[in-house]
Order: structure tokens, then C-alpha cells, then sequence
């Protein structure tokens, strides 16, 4: 058997060797892919295209919109006299939000009275819309508690001590709130599960759309032996993924690992297996490789967006969160976000790891039989 296998896992091995663009295509898109997320994506806007219209023209206010362009994420576009400049700031384009201050802002401030404050946005993009008026929310909150009069009042209260609440926050294990700190280990899990199921998919497809599989399986080797021949080679490719992929997050994107290297191995190896798992499943369901391209493209696409990777799985309606159960790359994002910035152990992540065991063990029961069945 052993012999069989090995001369199995030569073949596959000698076939990347000749190929002169293999390692071209198993490297390079994988370094772009990461540099691309780890610039791209983020939660984080700056230099939002803001029209103001400062009806008031007092100290207060104008001190107020000095906070908004000290902070560096908003890009004032347009002091505007009226509204109507402002609406049409909006309707073309020019400006995402639009801050308008009316008059006798600055009188109700000094008051201790409500101070109103308008903010349009444009919601044509709710996620830039959303995060804008939170950072307005936040910059408004702040200096309304700066500015407000303190008012003590004056009774035989006042021996009694007042009671302050100061909220204080502090982030654990990202104390910089870097938005590349969480993806760039979510990308290890995306790249290489697209990778490995592309890898294992078309291959098998490959060699039954050349004529070549009916000519292995009509020679002594076995279908055991021809699936770990096809996967083994794989399996190897997705650790040395994961490897390039973290060591790059970790040296370029300077993204900290304080975890055990070998609980990221082993989950990584449970990742991986299911994986080959669902890619041996498509070779069974597809006779061309066009038909194995589209069904990668129908599951993998799926299984991204309902992984967490950037779209919270509590966020979503029910029965999505129940579909989440048989998606393995969600498990492996927790395990290797955990892994990398929290530091914990299998005591912590035993669920996860035992979920994509599961996974990996009915992906592969499943691919198996369905691969025999087509030989049949």
C-alpha cells in the first residue's frame, strides 16, 4: 500500500514541479491577496466629505467644528450660507454628511438648555453613513461635557458627597482597536480554504476530463489510496499557506502571536481536512471543469459571508445562524483569531476544534463514498 501511495504522491508532486507557473500561482496571488485585505478592509473611514452651515457664527460653534477637522475624519468640501446649498451638496454627491448649527447654539449651550444640532448624511452608503454619525455622536458627547455649566444646588444637600461616574474604556487584546489585528487572521482562513477547495476540486475533475482517471483507477492502485495521493499533496500546500500567510501578517503587518504555534497547527490541520473534504465533494458532483468552477464559486462565496469574517454571525436572522453550524471556516476564524491574540488554549477552544473534527470527518465519510459511487 505504501508503496502504491508514494508512487501516487510522486506523481502529483512531479506534476507541480513541471508546471512553471504552479508555485507562481500558489505564492504571488496569495502575498496580493493579503496586502490587498490588509490595506482594504477596514471598519475605519477618514476624511468624510462634510458640508457645514453655521447659522450661529459663534465662539461655540466654531470651536465645535474645529473638533470635527482636528480628528482627521472629516473633509470639509463646502462652508455653505444657506440650505439649499447644503440639499444640493448632498443630491450631487459633493458631501456625505452635513453638519448644520442654527442659531442661538452657543446662547442654549451657556444656558445649561438644549443646544440642537442637525446632522444629514447620505445613506445611498449606510456602512460610511452609520460610522460617520457615530463619530459625530461622539465628538458632539464630548464637548457638551466640556461645556456644559456645572450647577450645584444650594441646600443642605450639599454636605452630602456627589456621587461622579467616569466611564474609562480599554480594549483587551487590541488596545489600538487595529482593524488589521482582526482581519489579517481572518484572511488565513478565507485564502486558504478558497485555495485548497479550487486545488482539490479541479484536479480530480482534471484528470476524469483528459481520460487519465480511468487509466489510474484500471492499475493496481486502490480508490483509498488514489483520494490520499490527490489530498495529501494539498493538504501540505494549505499548511505552507497558512505558514506564508501568518508569517507575512506578522512581519509586515506587524499583527501580534501570542498563542501556542501548535494548537494553530492543529487547527489548522482540522480546517484543512474539511476542506479537502468539501473539495473532494465537488470532483464527485462535476463532470467538466467549468462545472467545478461554478460550484466553487456557489459554495465558497456562502461560506465566506457566513464565516464572521467581517458580518457578525449574531447579527444575522435565525435561520442563517442555524446554516453558520455546518460552515467550518467559522470555527477556524475563532480558533485563529483566538490563537493569535488572546493566547488561549484547547480548554477554551475544544468546542470549535471538535466542531470542524466533526465536519471533517462527514465531509470526507461523504466524499469518499460519493467518489466510489461515481467510479461505479
Amino acid at each position: 500500500m505504501f508503496d502504491r501511495l508514494q508512487a501516487m504522491l510522486m506523481k502529483e508532486f512531479l506534476e507541480l514541479r513541471r508546471d512553471r507557473w504552479a508555485m507562481f500561482r500558489l505564492v504571488v496571488p496569495l502575498l496580493i491577496q493579503t496586502l490587498a485585505f490588509g490595506y482594504a478592509a477596514t471598519f475605519t473611514v477618514r476624511h468624510v466629505a462634510t458640508a457645514l452651515l453655521d447659522l450661529d457664527n459663534s465662539q461655540a460653534s466654531r470651536g465645535l467644528i474645529s473638533r470635527f477637522v482636528a480628528t482627521g475624519r472629516f473633509n470639509i468640501v463646502d462652508v455653505a450660507t444657506r440650505a439649499s446649498e447644503i440639499t444640493r451638496d448632498l443630491d450631487s454627491g459633493r458631501a456625505t454628511a452635513a453638519i448644520v448649527i442654527h442659531a442661538g447654539f452657543a446662547r442654549d449651550l451657556a444656558n445649561g438648555q438644549t443646544a440642537p444640532l442637525q446632522v444629514n448624511v447620505d445613506g445611498t452608503n449606510s456602512n460610511t453613513a452609520l460610522i460617520a454619525l457615530g463619530y459625530i455622536s461622539q465628538i458632539v458627547s464630548l464637548y457638551e461635557s466640556e461645556h456644559l455649566p456645572t450647577i450645584r444646588p444650594v441646600s443642605t444637600m450639599d454636605a452630602v458627597p456627589a456621587v461622579e461616574l467616569s466611564l474609562a474604556e480599554r480594549p483587551w487584546f487590541n488596545p489600538g482597536i487595529e482593524d488589521t489585528w482582526f482581519f489579517i487572521p481572518g484572511i488565513i482562513g478565507t485564502i486558504t480554504l478558497i485555495q485548497v477547495v479550487s486545488l482539490t476540486a479541479f484536479a480530480i475533475v482534471r484528470e476524469r476530463e483528459v481520460g487519465t482517471l480511468e487509466q489510474i483507477m484500471v492499475s493496481p492502485i486502490r480508490p483509498v489510496e488514489f483520494i490520499l495521493g490527490k489530498t495529501v499533496p494539498f493538504f501540505l500546500i494549505g499548511l505552507g499557506d497558512v505558514a506564508l500567510v501568518t508569517a507575512f501578517g506578522v512581519l509586515w503587518f506587524h499583527v501580534p502571536f501570542v498563542g501556542n504555534p501548535l494548537i494553530m497547527l492543529l487547527g489548522a490541520s482540522l480546517f484543512l481536512l474539511a476542506a479537502l473534504g468539501l473539495g473532494l465533494l465537488l470532483s464527485t458532483l462535476s463532470r467538466t471543469q467549468q462545472q467545478a468552477f461554478a460550484l466553487n464559486f456557489f459554495l465558497v462565496n456562502p461560506l465566506f459571508i457566513l464565516s464572521g469574517f467581517a458580518f457578525p454571525i449574531a447579527a444575522m436572522p435565525a435561520w442563517l445562524r442555524w446554516l453558520t453550524v455546518i460552515n467550518p471556516l467559522r470555527y477556524f476564524l475563532v480558533v485563529i483569531r483566538a490563537v493569535f491574540l488572546k493566547g488561549v488554549g484547547i480548554t477554551v477552544l475544544w468546542p470549535d476544534l471538535s466542531a470542524m473534527a466533526l465536519l471533517a470527518l462527514a465531509l470526507l465519510g461523504l466524499s469518499v463514498l460519493r467518489f466510489r459511487k461515481s467510479l461505479d
